[in-house]
Order: C-alpha cells, then structure tokens, then sequence
C-alpha cells in the first residue's frame, strides 16, 4: 500500500488503438493513451480486478487481470501468559463465544449436535441452552441490541434469538458471502467472517451484507479467518486450524498483530488428548469492564483467561 503502480497496454501485432479506457474493480479510472497510474492508498488492500476496454479501427476488445495490494508494514508478534484457568465442557465443539453481563454466551457446531448456551465461566456450568434443527452446523454469534445472531456454516442463514427466553424470533440470509463462520460487532454493524480472508459488515437493521474487507499482512492474504471478537477498536479472529489469533484494522484490513497460541494447545494437551486439526483453538471473548481476554478451543476441558503480550 501507498505505492504507486504504472500499467502499459502494448498490442503484439502493432495494430492501431484507437482508445483505450481502463477500470479497477469496474470503475473507470483516468488514462493516458494506453497506460495508467494506480495510486494504491486510494483503493486500498485487497484482490483488484482491473480491465481495459481497447478500441481499434474496426473492433472493441475487453481485457481482464487483477492484482494484489499488501499491507505496509510486517504485523507485531505477540506471546501471551495464563492469568487463570476455568473449567470447560469437553462436549463443546465451540463456534462462538462471548462475554456479557457476566456470563458467557457460547455457541457449538456440528450437525444434531449444535447448540445456544448462557454458561458460568467460573464453573463451566450450562444455565441455559437451546438446540439448533439437526439440519444446521451452527457456527459463530454475537449479542447486539439485546438479542442473539447466530450463523450457520453451509446453510446461507442466520438465526435471531431473543436474549433472555433462548426463543427463535427470526433468520436471515447471506446476500454475498457463501458460508458463515465467526460473528461479532461493533456501534451499529454486525462483523462476520466466512473462512476467507473477508470479513463482511451487515446493516444492524436489514442485516444485509453491505461491504468487505480482505485481511492481509505485507507477504500474503491471510484466509481461514474464524470466530470473531471486537477488542478495542480491532477484530481479533481465530485462524482456522493454526491455533493463531490475528488482530485486524477493520477500516483497512491490515493485520496489525499474530499471536501464536500453538503453545496454549499444547498446554491444554497435558490433561486431554485432542484430535489433531479438528479440536483446535476457537473462541475468543472480551470482558470490556474488566479487560479480560478468555480463549478456548473445540472440546477443550479448559477456558483460559489470558493477556497477549508483544514481543519486543
């Protein structure tokens, strides 16, 4: 990012061009003759497609190709240290978890198994739960304006629950993105990941899909982005099977900082064997008041409260 790239459109056989008219991500951008300058501080990061629409003395032709914008600067690398230990269900196959009110608000996946749960964290106990239809792999949620929004994984909807009774009160669809993974949100927009590397905002009211952005670090897009949580301005996103956290600029989709929780696996592996790549770390949620950071993973007997350090 904030570099500028020139594009030159050469025709092999020398035939006479006319025109040409360039466009990034379907918007016409100013040209000269056959070539162009891409100012990438005002497209931002991310997979641009850009085409040139050439005309000749006796014909039209569109050309397509695209091109990456990385971030600016290489993420900050964090450790972390273990404030405390509580107690977890082992048969929670945890896709969300959240912090409210004092409680933990948890969502579990696969299909006739997944569940809605309000669980004391100091004990690991479940003081209310509701099952999704055995159609659905329930995945992510998050609590905003008093009520639940849970996601499905294949099944292109989410669900609506009503914060105290655990009733279902509506659903919703995907408009744009395929599947649903993690779920969180900010003032006025729900957060959603899709195991790409885009993350989805949706109108609070219409709960629609109304813009992305792409996580990138300065070398690669990171994909497989999972459960959500909002800390202090950022997304903090679980990536799928590395037992990782990646702490994302919402504005930009740079990733500003990777903790490596490989070890905290580990950790959990000295009282519970795990099956690998599939009971890995998912689920990060935030106490606000207290500034407390709780992670666990898919039937992890463990949530750890921790604090991520940066490495210096």
């Amino acid at each position: 990012m904030n570099t500028k790239i020139e594009i030159n459109l050469k025709e092999k056989e020398d035939k006479k061009i006319n025109k040409v008219q360039f466009f990034i991500n379907g918007k016409e951008i100013v040209s000269e003759g056959t070539s162009t300058t891409i100012d990438t501080k005002n497209i931002g990061i991310g997979k641009h497609q850009i085409s040139a629409l050439v005309f000749y003395p006796e014909k039209t032709k569109k050309i397509n190709n695209s091109f990456e914008v990385l971030a600016n600067k290489p993420p900050e690398v964090y450790n972390y240290k273990i404030i405390n230990e509580y107690p977890h269900d082992k048969n929670a196959y945890t896709q969300g978890l959240e912090y409210y009110n004092g409680f933990l608000y948890e969502t579990t996946g696969q299909r006739g198994q997944s569940t809605l749960r309000k669980v004391d964290y100091k004990t690991g106990k479940v003081l209310q739960k509701t099952a999704l239809s055995k159609e659905y792999f329930g995945e992510g949620m998050t609590i905003f304006n008093h009520k639940i929004y849970w996601l499905t994984w294949q099944g292109k909807k989410g669900f609506v629950y009503n914060l105290d009774t655990f009733e279902q009160e509506s659903e919703f669809t995907y408009n744009n993105s395929v599947e649903g993974w993690g779920l969180t949100h900010n003032d006025s927009m729900l957060i959603k990941s899709d195991g790409t590397n885009k993350i989805w905002f949706l109108n609070a009211a219409t709960l629609k899909e109304e813009k992305s952005i792409e996580a990138y670090t300065n070398k690669y897009a990171v994909k497989d982005l999972n459960e959500l949580e909002l800390i202090h301005g950022k997304i903090y996103a679980n990536k799928y099977q590395q037992n990782a956290i990646v702490i994302i600029d919402p504005e930009t989709g740079i990733v500003e900082g990777i903790a490596d929780l490989n070890s905290l696996k580990k950790e959990m592996e000295k009282t519970q064997k795990l099956v690998a790549q599939d009971e890995v770390l998912n689920g990060i949620a935030f106490d606000a008041e207290n500034n407390r950071l709780f992670v666990t993973g898919k039937n992890w007997g463990k949530l750890f409260e921790i604090e991520l350090i940066k490495k210096q």
